[in-house]
């Protein structure tokens, strides 16, 4: 895509998101090329915590259903932040694990970006 077809409000995100250090997970790969990126070393759950170790306001992203299901499965997820869009699939990777667990959830946010609605959920943990 051609940067100077984005609008402004694309290009700011798209600058902030180059901006962003990015770990790749991959079976396959030995090595990765780009600005802020590099190759998990250990399990999710070891990079999850050497992420959270570092200084920063601790947002972790976490991209992709097979990845996120891995990190949900440790419970390492401590908020969610769907989207959705309408527009309904019959197949793929579903977004969350159907490992038969609860997971209780207690809504922070909601908004809405023309037809698409945003939803941020905190985890509730017991204890």
């Amino acid at each position: 895509m051609d940067p100077a077809t984005l609008s402004e409000a694309e290009q700011e995100w798209t600058r902030r998101w180059q901006a962003l250090p990015k770990v790749v997970f991959s079976r396959t790969l030995t090595e990765v090329r780009g600005a802020n990126m590099s190759l998990a070393t250990g399990t999710v759950t070891e990079e999850v915590a050497r992420w959270r170790a570092e200084p920063g306001d601790g947002e972790i992203a976490i991209g992709g259903a097979d990845l996120a299901a891995s990190v949900a499965a440790e419970g390492l997820i401590d908020e969610y932040r769907v989207r959705v869009f309408p527009v309904l699939v019959g197949g793929g990777t579903p977004f969350f694990a159907r490992d038969g667990r609860r997971l209780d959830l207690e809504l922070v946010e909601s908004r809405t970006f023309g037809d698409v609605l945003y939803l941020r959920h905190r985890v509730r943990r017991s204890g």
